[in-house]
């Protein structure tokens, strides 16, 4: 069974918390506070992997999350940072937020994402020391790690697709073009799930990756077969190699064949009806020369109408010629080949390896592929609010609500010291102003307290 899609669920580990000490030696009667900080809590880290082939692993663990920092200590000793859950995922991985944002495409070995921080560590009362204030007694508690409900979604990295009706062939045309070994037998659906194969191109030192999916039905792009459900991964190729059965398996003739797949690609959507096409009549080792030659024809002269039309799956066959643009011969895009006996073989692999070579220079690999991944993580805010819900006060704003959640309510030094950061920042005054008045309930985060 191939996996390409999972939930998971994350959490960043919790900060430690700050300590509570005072320097205590000999000959040194007035030492100072000297409680260290706590350690951040641990990242959840996805890391892109080309050994791994699909998301099957996430099917029996979906939970991860990352390890606690631990407390300081004294002598301004500091705790040790939480292990990070380092999660590998195949490379051509989007991983998105439970609202379907992107947040990375890992596209390459090697890249990492953090999809859930850590929390902040506490601080230790040597950090609160000040002239006016010699001996606090409290510390900070650490901050709890971001949490979050992710999905995964992969889309294989091919630079050709090969598509058709099921029992087109095109897992032994992948068997005959590279070392992929997909299943073949003599019925439709023999292949159920995405296959990979690397195809070296004759005479040349140049190497391409082609992607074969399960065929397609009329009606894939709405559920029909299997097909619907692995078209996410061609739209990643820059070159679709059409397979049609001339023998007419399905009791069509192969134009209409090619007609309803590209018909099901428009549905589909997701940029696969303007990808470059190659065209390939297969099985031409059960039909004569005569039949070849007509069915061939046939499909050039649509494609050469296409072409007329500006379909951009043709618009290679495009040049200009003094500045007039005008098509040229479109039985190119037509390759006859036997998969069972390698007639035409080659040349079908020399004009996909021409063709993408020209895809490449056209339209570089995005910059998602090239320098790592796309990363979307709003910047820190000071910025907070007042608001009056039902006759009750809530504060609103991440400074303050961390402010609220490292503050120890069961130390009365603690809870002074955050009124006195409350009323640098000006929140008290706001509630005041809003007609909040000393004893009234006022809630901040997850806790609700008097306002004094």
């Amino acid at each position: 069974m191939f996996y390409d899609r999972a939930t998971l669920e994350i959490s960043g580990g919790k900060g430690g918390s700050g300590s509570v000490s005072f320097r205590r030696e000999k000959y040194v009667p007035k030492g100072g506070p000297d409680g260290g900080d706590g350690g951040d809590g641990g990242d959840v880290v996805f890391v892109a992997s080309s050994r791994l082939r699909d998301l099957a692993f996430f099917q029996r663990q979906r939970h991860f999350r990352a390890g606690n920092g631990r407390q300081g200590q004294g002598a301004k000793k500091h705790g040790r940072r939480g292990d990070d859950a380092t999660i590998e995922v195949p490379c051509g991985t989007r991983i998105l937020s439970e609202d379907g944002e992107l947040l990375a495409d890992l596209t390459a070995g090697g890249q990492k994402f953090v999809a859930a921080q850590g929390g902040q560590g506490g601080r230790g009362n040597a950090r609160f020391a000040s002239s006016t204030r010699r001996t606090p007694r409290f510390a900070e508690l650490g901050l709890v790690g971001e949490g979050m409900t992710v999905s995964l979604e992969l889309k294989l990295l091919a630079d050709a697709g090969l598509l058709g009706f099921p029992n087109s062939g095109k897992s032994s045309l992948l068997r005959r073009i590279s070392h992929a070994k997909p299943k073949v037998a003599d019925y439709p659906f023999t292949t159920l799930s995405p296959m990979l194969g690397t195809v070296e191109a004759p005479g040349l030192e140049g190497q391409f990756t082609v992607a074969d999916i399960p065929g397609l039905l009329e009606g894939a792009s709405r559920g029909v077969g299997l097909g619907d459900e692995f078209l996410a991964h061609l739209e990643r190729t820059r070159l679709l190699i059409h397979l049609i059965d001339i023998t007419g398996y399905y009791g069509q003739e192969p134009e209409d064949n090619f007609v309803t797949i590209n018909g099901e690609l428009t549905d589909y959507g997701g940029g696969l009806r303007e990808k470059w096409q190659l065209v390939t009549l297969n099985k031409i080792d059960l039909s004569g020369a005569e039949e070849v030659k007509r069915v061939r024809q046939g499909l050039a002269g649509r494609i050469f109408e296409m072409c007329r039309a500006g379909d951009p799956a043709f618009s290679w066959l495009i040049e200009e010629a003094d500045g007039v643009i005008e098509a040229v011969d479109a039985g190119h895009a037509v390759v006859p080949v036997s998969a069972a006996t390698g007639k035409g073989i080659d040349v079908l692999v020399l004009r996909a390896y021409e063709l993408l070579q020209k895809a490449w220079k056209k339209k570089p690999a995005p910059a998602a592929e090239l320098e790592g991944h796309i990363t979307y993580r709003p910047a820190a805010d000071d910025f907070w609010e007042v608001t009056v819900e039902a006759g009750a006060y809530r504060v609103r704003g991440p400074a303050v609500e961390k402010l609220v959640a490292r503050t120890d309510f069961s130390n009365e030094e603690a809870v002074g010291y955050l009124q006195e950061r409350l009323e640098q920042l000006g929140v008290s005054e706001a509630l005041r102003k809003a007609g909040a008045i000393p004893g009234q309930d006022v809630s901040i985060g997850e806790m609700e307290f008097e306002l004094w």
